[in-house]
C-alpha cells in the first residue's frame, strides 16, 4: 500500500511541473475549520483528547479508542449570516482491539450565487429571466486508518485526503494529500501530534474562461490560467490531563499549538517562517452524562489607532449530553464578541453501535 501511495504522489508532483505552481499561505483553509461541536466549544483543542469517529479529522491515531464496532457522526454549521454552509459526516469502523478505519466527508460552500453574465442581452435589454445561479463549494474526502503499536499507550494513524473544489462551471480543482499522526497515553496524561499535509497537499486548478473572457477584458482583469496550488505542511501538538474531582465529576484540560512554516501569520507568536497559534480548553464531566466545555482560541495581538497594543481572543462555550449510544454536542463560539469573528451556533450528533 505504501509504495502505491508514494507512486501516486510522485506522479502528481511531476504533473505540477507542467503548470504554474504556487504555495499560498491560506490554501485549503476550509480544512482548518474543524469538525464536531465538542472541539468548537473547547477552542479547537482535540489533538490529544478527542474520542469517537471525529478523531479521524483531529488525530486519526485516536480512532483505536472507538468504544463500539461502528460509529457515525454528523455536524451542520452556518457562517456569514447563513450565506455559507459547513457540513460534515463521518463513519468509523473498529476492525479489532488494535486497529480502526474511518471515512469523513466535509463540504463548505456558498449556494445560489446569481450569475448575471447574461443579464444584458446583445440588444442592451435587461433580461432577468436569463439570470441563473451556481455554487462555490469545497469538498474533502478523508480515508483514515489507526493502529495500536506494540508500545503500551502508543498508537499511530493517518489520513489520505482527496479534495474537489469548484466555482460553478468556471473553475474546478482536484487535490490529493496525506496526514500523519501519533497518540500516546500514560496514566492521566494524553499527548498527540499531527502533521497535516505531510505530503504538501496539492490542488490542480482548471479554469474555463470562455464565458468570462469578454468581461475580464472589459474590466481590465487578468484572465486566470491553469495552475497548481500547494498546501504546505503544518504541525499540531497537543497535551491533555484528566483530573477526578469527585466520584461523579472529572475535569479535562488540554493545550494545543498549531505550528506553521509558511511565513509570518497573525498569531500570538509571530515569526518568519515559523508562527505558533496556541489554544486551550476545559471539559467538565458529570457521570459521563453531562459535559460542560469552554475554550479560548484565535489569540492575537491587536493595535488600535493610538498604537496601543491589546490582546484579543475568541471565547467559546458548549454543552454535551451522552445518553447510552447517543452523543449530542452544542457549541457557541466567540462569546461576548471579544474578537472580530462573529459567534456561531454549532450542533453535532453521534451514534455508536455494534
Amino acid at each position: 500500500m505504501q509504495k502505491y501511495l508514494t507512486l501516486i504522489f510522485f506522479i502528481f508532483s511531476g504533473l505540477s511541473l507542467f503548470s504554474q505552481t504556487s504555495a499560498p499561505k491560506y490554501s485549503n483553509e476550509f480544512l482548518s475549520v474543524g469538525v464536531g461541536a465538542r472541539a468548537f466549544a473547547m477552542g479547537n483543542v482535540a489533538v490529544a483528547s478527542q474520542k469517537g469517529v471525529e478523531a479521524a479529522y483531529w488525530n486519526p491515531a485516536s480512532l483505536v479508542d472507538l468504544n463500539k464496532k461502528y460509529e457515525i457522526s454528523a455536524m451542520h454549521a452556518e457562517y456569514f449570516a447563513g450565506m455559507a454552509a459547513y457540513d460534515y459526516v463521518g463513519f468509523g469502523i473498529k476492525l479489532d482491539e488494535k486497529s480502526a478505519l474511518a471515512l469523513s466527508v466535509i463540504r463548505y460552500g456558498v449556494d445560489d450565487i446569481p450569475n448575471t453574465l447574461e443579464l444584458i442581452d446583445k440588444d442592451g435589454n435587461i433580461r432577468y429571466d436569463l439570470v441563473t445561479t451556481f455554487s462555490a463549494a469545497d469538498y474533502a474526502f478523508l480515508f483514515s486508518y489507526a493502529k495500536q503499536t506494540k508500545i503500551k499507550g502508543l498508537s499511530i494513524g493517518g489520513n489520505v485526503k482527496i479534495i474537489y473544489r469548484h466555482t460553478g462551471e468556471f473553475a474546478s480543482a482536484y487535490g490529493f494529500g496525506i496526514d500523519a499522526a501519533i497518540k500516546y497515553k500514560r496514566g492521566k496524561w494524553q499527548m498527540g501530534a499531527v502533521i497535516r499535509d505531510a505530503s504538501s497537499t496539492f490542488n490542480a486548478w482548471v479554469f474555463k474562461t470562455d464565458d468570462l473572457e469578454k468581461v475580464y477584458n472589459t474590466t481590465g482583469n487578468e484572465i486566470p490560467e491553469n495552475s497548481t496550488e500547494i498546501t504546505l505542511p503544518r504541525l499540531i501538538l497537543g497535551v491533555g490531563r484528566e483530573v477526578r474531582l469527585s466520584d461523579k465529576v472529572r475535569v479535562l484540560a488540554e493545550l494545543d499549538a498549531d505550528i506553521t512554516f509558511d511565513g509570518k501569520r497573525h498569531t500570538l507568536i509571530e515569526g518568519d517562517p515559523i508562527s505558533i497559534d496556541p489554544h486551550m480548553g476545559l471539559e467538565f464531566q458529570y457521570q459521563d452524562l453531562i459535559y460542560l466545555r469552554m475554550g479560548l482560541g484565535n489569540i492575537q495581538r491587536e493595535t488600535d489607532f493610538k498604537q496601543k497594543e491589546s490582546l484579543v481572543f475568541q471565547p467559546n462555550l458548549g454543552l454535551g449530553i451522552h445518553y447510552k449510544n447517543f452523543r449530542l454536542d452544542y457549541a457557541l463560539t466567540d462569546i461576548g464578541d471579544q474578537s472580530i469573528s462573529k459567534y456561531s451556533n454549532v450542533f453535532s450528533l453521534s451514534y455508536a453501535f455494534d
